[in-house]
């Protein structure tokens, strides 16, 4: 597919649905397509930071994000905000006509921006939580919301889920469902923006502070407390994109607000070990790097504690939550695993993407 003017659609929850896009963005303007890029908040300053010269960004505020310091309290806040997510989907869709009249939109690719969707328009989903795990697993609410989140995706040709048919990352979140697709799935394969370096070593320990607030500062809060107590060399990025001011070293540890994406691959390929939150986009990232990881999934998030739980039970990854979080005795443990298995190259990821939205 070439010569196509694309609005590709990012969700702002976390970094990661932005990292993850990069690579879907980027082979769409090598396949020399044009490139109109809707997203906002820290996602959207880190596209910009990326490819903010080759690509018309626009802003559009997303859904809201009730968040807490306690689960409990978030699922109550978030079930309360869910006349705000359907009037924000609404105002989404208003937004996305306005925008494909004006700009002579070809197709929209949105990544779990439910609204940036038109029947009119060849649309197409990035999506991978098509089960919501919620908490007990409580089989007949879960296929309620998962035929409801069906109903929800039902304006695009095709949803294409970013891991393999089987034996893939993503656990139950995108296999065994228990709603029939149909044939509107399209697994494309896992996407990653990094890739492995040779030679580089040198740092023990690369931790990754990451997530919405408040979870994100107490997160930081908990691991600086701990970080002295690691041996060896340790490198800590608090996943601040306002500032990419280093801070001072402090002996064998050192502490960066931010790390661009350059800087973030270098370091997991440098460690010996990660630690990280249990996002989906990290784990395709280790797994294209087939490093070993210590996961603390954000609090109150299920599909980060899914995947976490998952691959700890499968012996590829340890898993802590993040109350129980003891730095020394949790690397430890991870230590003892061997990481994810390996994914394709992103290449063949790309390439099975663009056949995908080419229909």
């Amino acid at each position: 597919m070439t010569g196509q003017r694309i609005l590709f659609a990012v969700h702002d929850w976390g970094l990661g649905h932005a990292t993850r896009d990069l690579v879907l963005i980027r082979g769409l303007l090598e396949a020399n397509n044009e490139v109109v890029v809707l997203s906002t908040g820290r996602a959207l300053r880190l596209l910009q930071e990326e490819i903010g010269d080759r690509c018309e960004l626009v802003e559009l505020r997303d859904i809201p994000k009730p968040l807490s310091r306690r689960p409990a309290a978030f699922y109550v806040k978030m079930s309360l905000a869910l006349p705000l997510v359907f009037a924000t989907f609404v105002r989404e869709r208003r937004f996305a006509r306005a925008l494909v009249a004006r700009k002579g939109i070809d197709r929209i690719v949105s990544d779990s921006r439910f609204g940036v969707a038109l029947r009119e328009v060849p649309s197409y989903y990035v999506f991978h939580s098509l089960r919501q795990i919620i908490p007990g697993r409580p089989y007949y609410l879960e296929k309620m919301v998962e035929c409801a989140q069906k109903g929800l995706l039902s304006r695009a040709r095709r949803i294409l889920v970013p891991d393999e048919p089987e034996n893939g990352l993503s656990g139950e979140l995108a296999h065994d469902l228990s709603c029939d697709w149909g044939d509107r799935l399209r697994y494309i394969g896992a996407l990653s923006s990094v890739s492995a370096q040779a030679g580089q070593t040198g740092v023990d320990y690369f931790i990754s502070i990451s997530g919405a607030e408040p979870q994100r500062t107490l997160f930081e809060e908990r691991v600086l407390a701990q970080v002295a107590d690691l041996p060896g060399r340790v490198v800590v990025a608090l996943g601040k994109p306002d500032s990419e001011t280093r801070k001072p070293d402090q002996d064998r540890v050192v502490i960066y607000n931010y790390l661009n994406r350059q800087d973030q691959q270098a370091m997991m390929n440098r460690a010996r070990l990660v630690i990280c939150r249990s996002g989906y986009t990290t784990l395709m990232e280790l797994a294209q790097l087939h490093k070993p990881a210590l996961f603390v999934p954000t609090p109150g998030q299920s599909e980060q504690e899914h995947l976490a739980d998952y691959h700890c039970h499968r012996g590829h990854t340890y898993a802590v939550s993040q109350n129980d979080l003891d730095l020394p005795r949790d690397v430890a443990e991870a230590e003892r695993y061997p990481g994810l298995p390996r994914i394709r190259p992103p290449e063949d990821s790309v390439r099975r993407f663009l056949d995908a939205i080419s229909d």
